[in-house]
């Protein structure tokens, strides 16, 4: 079974939806991490706007990528700039991947059109992982 980790910034939204995702497509042929470089808790609006689309995340956790260390990842996908520059160097043989997905935690305006910004980068992280199972598993 492959296993894949999503790194992000805080592991707050984009990787925790990542992960989400990536379970629902990859099923029962990968195991799904995530993590990042600082943990923030997960994000309510990515747990609502999961639920939307029929995931449920909120059992997650924020997870440092310290605490994967030992586990032989064969992919690991970046979901962001800062992680990718940021990200400690840990020996692996992992496949490396890189995606500057848009933050919605950064969204400003009325809480329709912050929730919409993160419908937004739900549905380009969905895509995603539709695709890279498809591809990779």
């Amino acid at each position: 079974m492959k296993k894949i980790l999503v790194l992000c910034t805080g592991n707050s939204c984009r990787s925790q939806i990542a992960e989400g995702y990536l379970r629902h497509f990859a099923g029962d042929k990968a195991e799904i991490y995530s993590a990042g470089v600082e943990t923030h808790g997960v994000n309510p609006r990515a747990i609502a706007t999961m639920a939307e689309d029929g995931i449920d995340i909120s059992a997650h956790t924020s997870n440092n990528v310290s605490e994967y260390r030992d586990i032989p990842f064969d992919y690991v996908i970046t979901v962001c700039d800062n992680a990718k520059e940021r990200c400690p160097f840990f020996p692996t043989t992992a496949q490396k991947f890189h995606e500057n997905f848009p933050d919605p935690a950064k969204a400003v305006g009325t809480e329709d059109e912050i929730m919409q910004q993160f419908r937004t980068v739900r549905q380009v992280i969905k895509d995603y992982s539709r695709t890279f199972v498809a591809a990779h598993l």
